[in-house]
């Protein structure tokens, strides 16, 4: 019965490495395309009172910045700077989605890498090694 569950479990592992390593080998082939596809990426938002325009690139990074001058000229410069700040955090996120979208075809859902694109916690990339870890520890005490 032992030899029976430690061959399952075995194909299991087996088949995990498989999918594994088919998703490494495409990512590693695609690299080069998928980095073009990264710096590509491009998202403007318009703020909602239609004063402020903003581009930023995948990292959040502020590429372009329009304002209405006729608009903003007698404005409260408080007010501006917020509406400006507000459009970018905005449009930064959207970018943060869409490389999570465009990583997510090439990382499974539980990787740490996407997880750490998703929360920013450092704690994330590092998840999958601290569960396996502890299994492994969890084991050795048995």
């Amino acid at each position: 019965m032992t030899a029976t569950a430690n061959r399952a479990a075995n194909q299991e592992l087996r088949n995990r490495l498989a999918e594994v390593h088919e998703r490494y080998t495409r990512l590693r082939s695609d690299l080069d395309d998928l980095q073009r596809r990264l710096d590509a990426i491009r998202v403007t938002v318009v703020s909602t009172d239609g004063l402020v325009r903003v581009t930023v690139g995948p990292r959040g990074e502020l590429i372009d910045l329009r304002l209405i001058r006729r608009a903003t000229r007698n404005m409260d410069n408080e007010y501006v700077s917020r509406t400006i700040v507000s459009t970018v955090h905005s449009a930064s996120e959207r970018a943060a989605e869409q490389v999570q979208t465009l990583m997510g075809d090439y990382l499974p859902d539980n990787s740490g890498s996407l997880r750490y694109l998703r929360d920013h916690q450092f704690g994330s990339l590092l998840g999958r090694s601290d569960e396996i870890v502890q299994d492994l520890a969890g084991r050795d005490d048995q």
